[in-house]
């Protein structure tokens, strides 16, 4: 897997059990649009910048191989996500980390509750 470890990877995504928040956005007018109105414990990934292009899927649940042949993000999928949501709901578990590696291994980063969406999840090296 080609992947800078500052990158979010999308390959595998946890919810952690750790309550913040935050004000900004990084994405564009595109995932302004496809922001579900209301948090409904989702998370959710596409193929291109600003959540654009191929929608990957969406996702209540963890998924620790998106390479695989079950949950809900599945064989191409693996290293596709350029743009990510996180429309969860806030509480004890609400911060979402991406991993780098299947299996919740190697580095990750987050997408906190306020962030709702972010771009360039699929840098390579």
């Amino acid at each position: 897997m080609r992947k800078t470890a500052a990158a979010l990877a999308a390959l595998g995504l946890a919810v952690l059990g750790v309550s913040a928040t935050a004000t900004t956005a990084h994405a564009g007018p595109t995932c302004d649009a496809k922001w579900p109105g209301a948090r409904d414990g989702m998370v959710r990934a596409w193929q291109l910048n600003d959540c654009y292009g191929t929608y990957l899927g969406g996702t209540e649940a963890d998924d620790s191989d998106w390479g695989n042949s079950s949950g809900p993000f599945q064989g191409s999928d693996e290293n596709r996500a350029s743009s990510v949501m996180n429309s969860g709901y806030v509480g004890s578990y609400d911060i979402v980390a991406f991993y780098r590696l299947t299996n919740h291994g190697g580095g990750y980063a987050c997408l906190k509750p306020g962030e709702l969406y972010a771009d360039k999840a699929a840098a390579t090296s």
